[in-house]
């Protein structure tokens, strides 16, 4: 933490609202071209935002002034996704000036709030992968520690959702339909990226050289989105590479009356920054895959180079000394046989030294344990998309497996085998995983019981070889967006009871404990609560017409519909919950809302049938008038950033239910307790590590631990032993057969049952659905006793100051990027 930071606690506004209102007439005027009694809501943001940046340009300049003059060492953080969200509302947090910017549009007749709804939210991910990037942004530039975010400048981002019937619809998420005013396209730093083609071998000189000559060349226009530090600190920037065609238009074809055929190119080349995760069910989408991990890969890596050289020449000394490159998960771990070629054949180093440069600036962080997300390429696939980068990753693996593996292990080609980055096979796969593990100096993953599980599980022969390369970094998230941006009313109540400097200082947090059981606190803390789920409640009304009590417990699970995630396991809880509410409509139970945010990769048959299933039951339990009000469901549809900042601050339950073992870490679990709801989870990621700080008697706990799991697995895990023995439990499996919410549909929600018992029920839900069920009559018990649930809920919130991402970033920092904070000169 730097001093600036730590002490700018009390920073003003470096604006009046005075001022600040004839900033935003000005742009209003001057920019929109329209005057306050013409202007749309849409034309008010567009000049507030236009004169916020004005604040935001001149500490961009001042960041990169500092930046050249110190030539600082930097991280280049290279990620597929950065879920931002909207930036307005972020930045006027970040620069003080959100007071003064609603008191300045209230003088001239606007609300802040409802201007702020016209930002669309930035479509550049998923989900956590996406939002850590985001998290980790905030927290270099806050901590002013310099750093460059690399990514992809997508048109449509992930997908929009729509539900039809039920059934999950994708839609194109035009988020930049009508400009961006937070980006910069910098075409003086445009990037010439290659593809297809083949290699010659050319003899100069009696030495062999590598010559590759494309079969295309795609242009990178890179985007520049400023990234604002807390407080006034520095504002990095996140570049963002859109795909264009270099010769985009034939006119020769138009003129012969070929108007379709002569922008042919123009769409190829638009197609790869299209879309976010194109799916790759078939053979195309792979490729386009492929060539988008590459493309961004590329364009960063030439980017990189260009600064370095732009300051240092040919001199290759200071380069592992300035540069740290992050790959985020396996998505650009094409980088490294990249920056292979580049060194060897566009600067002419010899192997050994481009190796040792390449080693010394890599470094990876694993995100998951899933065998599938660990990427591999068709290798006839690579060969055809980048021959060059075959070629070197071949001489990596023979460097890799000849010199340090049969070292280690002499003969042993079992040994080889199972590290190779070539997997031998029907289909010979490139493996990328491998790849960013041998071409890192460290590797991290992302909790503390992941970080092991990585050691033991995942690359067990890596850590033989190389016992101190992998490293823990636990995740975290920033207080500034989570806390102080979308839950304000929270924010001020903990302002009046802790340190100010809490969203820098998360740790502060823990004075709350001293008020955990002060009446007047628990009542405050939980008026809030009430307020926000009020809040919540009318969204809920606005997006799907249902009705849902702010005085009922509101059960809250937010995530990527995937089967690990178990959404369905929480589906066959609330199945179970309704049936002993048809049994007898007395059954004593608190009145709750579960309240599901999800979306499904649009080639996930089983995940996509979830998502109906929630709906369909939903639909029936909600016009129910038997269950008395006692049981809502309601599945939001597009599930994003800004949605989920108003649905964290008003849960009361945080519902993270992944099978032990599978989730790397979880960031909504950090989100949601820092808000104050309680979890309700498995022994898994992050979880863990949550539970030791709040306390076990904070959280609910239940199902099989990592170590169960492997146990019940290599016994042989048949689900078929937990369903025939639990009659609640086969009465809700069976019911998914008939048509009871699917009226005339019978079997329309089998594949569910089908996944659970002849499917084998990979991901345990049927295990652990009765210790899961216990853990709910507890969190129902709980919430009876109003105190002892408040007293809960504020500890959750007090002890998260270990999840703040600038604590990651400094175990980043310490561990692996060994940078030094540089604060702009005029902050």
């Amino acid at each position: 933490m730097t001093t600036q930071t730590r002490s700018a606690s009390s920073r003003k506004a470096p604006a009046t609202s005075k001022a600040l209102q004839q900033k935003i007439l000005h742009h209003l005027h001057t920019t929109q071209g329209t005057y306050p009694e013409k202007a749309s809501a849409l034309a008010w943001w567009e000049a507030t935002a236009a004169a916020i940046n004005e604040f935001v340009m001149a500490g961009l300049t001042d960041t990169q002034k500092t930046h050249s003059r110190y030539d600082t060492r930097a991280v280049n953080y290279l990620s597929m996704e950065f879920l931002m969200g909207r930036l307005l509302s972020n930045n006027l947090h970040n620069l003080h000036l959100f007071e003064t910017t609603d008191k300045a549009l209230a003088a001239l007749g606007q609300n802040l709030t409802d201007i702020l709804e016209q930002e669309p939210d930035m479509a550049l991910g998923n989900g956590g992968l996406g939002r850590l990037a985001a998290c980790f942004l905030d927290s270099l530039a806050t901590l002013n520690y310099p750093a460059v975010g690399y990514g992809i400048h997508y048109e449509h981002g992930l997908f929009e959702q729509h539900f039809r019937n039920g059934r999950q619809i994708e839609r194109p998420d035009d988020w930049r339909e009508y400009g961006n005013p937070w980006e910069v396209c910098r075409p003086e730093s445009v990037q010439q990226i290659k593809l297809y083609g083949y290699v010659e071998t050319v003899y100069e000189d009696g030495r062999a050289r590598k010559v590759w000559h494309p079969g295309r060349n795609i242009k990178a226009v890179p985007w520049d989105i400023p990234v604002v530090g807390y407080n006034g600190a520095n504002v990095n920037i996140l570049r963002l590479w859109e795909s264009r065609a270099t010769d985009f238009f034939d006119w020769d074809v138009f003129n012969a009356g070929g108007y379709v055929d002569a922008q042919i190119e123009q769409a190829e080349a638009e197609a790869i920054s299209k879309v976010l995760y194109p799916n790759d069910e078939t053979e195309a989408g792979k490729e386009l895959r492929l060539i988008q991990q590459y493309f961004f890969s590329a364009a960063s890596l030439a980017d990189i180079v260009r600064r370095y050289q732009r300051a240092h020449g040919d001199d290759w000394t200071q380069f592992p000394k300035l540069v740290a490159i992050q790959l985020n998960d396996t998505h650009p771990a094409v980088a490294i046989p990249e920056l292979m070629r580049i060194l060897i054949d566009d600067k002419d180093m010899d192997w050994n030294h481009a190796w040792q440069l390449c080693h010394q600036v890599f470094s990876y962080t694993n995100h998951t344990l899933l065998p599938e997300a660990l990427e591999k390429w068709d290798l006839h696939l690579f060969e055809k998309v980048l021959p060059r980068h075959l070629e070197l990753i071949y001489e990596i693996n023979h460097h890799f497996l000849t010199e340090e593996v049969e070292q280690k292990w002499p003969g042993d080609d079992g040994v080889k085998s199972r590290l190779s980055i070539i997997e031998e096979g029907a289909r010979r796969m490139v493996r990328m995983g491998h790849l960013s593990v041998i071409g890192s100096h460290r590797v991290n993953g992302v909790a503390e019981v992941h970080s092991e599980l990585v050691k033991s599980d995942l690359f067990p022969d890596f850590h033989a070889l190389w016992p101190h390369k992998l490293t823990n970094v636990t995740n975290g998230i920033t207080p500034r967006r989570w806390l102080k941006a979308c839950n304000p009313r929270l924010a001020e109540l903990i302002d009046r009871h802790a340190s100010k400097d809490w969203p820098v200082r998360l740790d502060k947090l823990q004075k709350l404990t001293d008020l955990a059981d002060d009446a007047r606190f628990q009542n405050a803390f939980m008026k809030i609560k009430h307020e926000n789920k009020e809040e919540l409640a009318d969204v809920i009304k606005a997006l799907t017409g249902i009705e849902v009590d702010p005085g009922a417990i509101f059960d809250i699970q937010i995530k990527r519909l995937h089967e690990y995630k178990r959404q369905h396991l929480n589906l066959l809880h609330i199945l179970a919950l309704y049936r002993r509410l048809l049994e007898n409509p007395d059954h004593d139970m608190v009145p709750r809302v579960f309240i599901f945010g999800a979306k499904a990769a649009p080639g996930y048959r089983l995940a996509k049938d979830i998502i109906f299933a929630i709906n369909k039951v939903a639909d029936r339990i909600n016009n129910d008038e038997r269950v008395g009000g006692k049981l809502k469901v309601v599945m939001l549809p597009n599930y994003r950033v800004s949605l989920a900042e108003k649905m964290i601050p008003a849960a009361d339950v945080s519902e993270q239910i992944s099978t032990a073992g599978k989730e790397a870490s979880g960031t909504g679990n950090m989100k949601l307790a820092l808000n104050g709801a309680l979890t309700i989870g498995t022994l898994d990621g992050a979880n863990i590590e949550i539970a030791e700080e709040a306390g076990e008697d904070n959280v609910f706990i239940f199902g099989l631990t990592v170590d169960e799991v492997k146990a019940l697995n290599s016994r042989g895990y048949n689900p078929y032993d937990y369903y025939l023995n639990d009659a609640e439990l086969k009465a809700v499996v069976d019911w998914l057969d008939t048509d009871y919410f699917t009226p005339g549909q019978p079997g329309a929600l089998s594949s569910i049952k089908h996944s659970l018992l002849d499917g084998g029920d990979p991901f345990l839900v049927l295990a652990d659905f009765r210790s899961y069920a216990e853990a709910q009559l507890k969190v129902d018990a709980r919430y009876r006793d109003r105190k002892a649930w408040a007293r809960s809920a504020i500890i959750n919130t007090a002890t998260m100051g270990k999840f703040n991402s600038d604590r990651s970033i400094q175990d980043y920092v310490d561990r692996i990027w060994k940078l030094k904070p540089y604060p702009r000169d005029n902050a």
